[in-house]
């Protein structure tokens, strides 16, 4: 399979039907999806994700990214910026699940800034969302660590959710001001 991207310990690149059992592991576990809208994944559950995924490779040219451990090669979870319907208009939503076990290692960090390059700078995006529980306090802490900021209180899917969005003209600000602080 062809790598859209890679970090200093992420292989990115497109799901496949030869993933289920792997990402099934992850999306069965009850911690991993306490905030997911669609809850715990079964096998049957994960292939129609994964199809999902598929479809939106064809349809946007993104959608959720498998992230593999380059120590290992295994598949540790996905982080994506795919299409969600937010309000009647189509957005592009930024998510990751990781594994349990990889959970407090700035994974998640790295590899949502890996897709959100990729996005703004590959895909000519004009803005990406993060819709976030105010609860789920990790996952807020990992968008504001990649440059999200401002956010509105809505609901979703029935649930008071934060709303945050990330501008490509944001990011580029955000990309130059790392890269003057390196060359500092």
């Amino acid at each position: 399979m062809t790598d859209i991207c890679k970090t200093e310990r992420l292989i990115l690149r497109r799901l496949s039907l030869e993933d289920v059992p792997a990402l099934t592991k992850i999306l069965s576990d009850p911690e991993v999806m306490k905030y997911s809208v669609n809850g715990v994944c079964d096998e049957v559950a994960t292939r129609k994700f994964i199809e999902w995924c598929l479809s939106c490779y064809e349809s946007h040219g993104v959608g959720p990214l498998a992230l593999i451990d380059k120590m290992d090669s295994e598949l540790i979870g996905f982080c994506s910026a795919g299409p969600e319907m937010v309000f009647d208009v189509e957005e592009m939503n930024l998510g990751y699940r990781l594994a349990r076990r990889y959970w407090n290692r700035g994974l998640a960090s790295e590899a949502a800034r890996a897709v959100l390059n990729y996005v703004f700078r590959e895909k000519k995006f004009n803005s990406v969302v993060v819709i976030i529980e105010p609860e789920h306090v990790a996952s807020l802490k990992v968008a504001e660590k990649v440059g999200f900021s401002s956010f509105d209180i809505l609901a979703f899917h029935g649930r008071p959710v934060r709303l945050y969005r990330l501008t490509s003209e944001q990011w580029e600000a955000l990309c130059n001001k790392a890269m003057r602080a390196i060359n500092a």
